[in-house]
């Protein structure tokens, strides 16, 4: 699989090394020298942000909410995604004067919109429920429990795609559907950010109990 970071934050340097040794990956973003130094560490490639999507097969935006309409401009617009999968890892979470309710797009979610941006991408909500810290871990593991990360989109190969990507950090995926509930998971973010906030532990998790779940020895 080929894959592209939009973004060289704690994100991207928490993921990358999980698939980087079983993939091609190439990070990009607006300042080209932060990107080379990330990418030097992480031991992947580095391009600008044209040449990251037009590179891949997979496209993580990995920037901060307020600037991935911004990036998508800057990787080429609609036309550079089209056939793309592309993973939104982002919460549009409003922290300033502590009410950490999600930001809403037309009534929507973040994930709907760039979905209406990028009519001919196929988008995937995923990743978005944990702090940096935690996908770092290796296994993420709670209560000898794996971490179950939820994921949703509107296309089953690209669910595939994103939930292969999920094993390889050693979660479980778990399919909630369709992207209508991306707004799910960004308003059940929202309340690990503002524990998050309030003093907890960057390892805080929502996690649940799957079926066929056992302990790890």
């Amino acid at each position: 699989m080929k894959i592209g970071c939009l973004g060289y934050g704690s994100m991207t340097r928490a993921l990358v090394p999980n698939w980087s040794s079983d993939h091609d990956v190439m990070i990009g973003g607006r300042n080209r020298e932060k990107a080379e130094g990330v990418a030097a560490e992480l031991g992947v490639d580095v391009g600008s942000e044209p040449e990251v999507v037009a590179h891949t097969d997979v496209v993580m935006l990995a920037t901060r909410h307020e600037v991935v309409f911004d990036a998508i401009d800057a990787a080429g617009g609609p036309e550079a995604f089209a056939g793309k999968v592309v993973l939104d890892i982002n919460n549009p979470v409003e922290v300033a004067g502590g009410s950490f309710v999600p930001k809403r797009y037309d009534g929507g979610s973040l994930s709907e919109a760039i979905a209406g941006r990028l009519p001919r991408a196929r988008v995937v909500k995923a990743f978005n429920m944990c702090q940096a810290s935690v996908w770092e871990m290796d296994p993420p593991v709670f209560d000898g429990r794996r971490l179950v990360t939820m994921l949703c989109g509107d296309d089953e190969g690209a669910k595939g795609q994103i939930a292969a990507l999920i094993e390889s950090v050693g979660s479980e995926p778990l399919d909630i559907g369709g992207l209508e509930y991306a707004g799910c998971l960004e308003h059940a973010a929202a309340l690990v950010i503002r524990h998050l906030f309030s003093g907890r532990d960057l390892r805080t998790v929502l996690n649940l109990i799957m079926p066929e779940s056992k302990p790890i020895a």
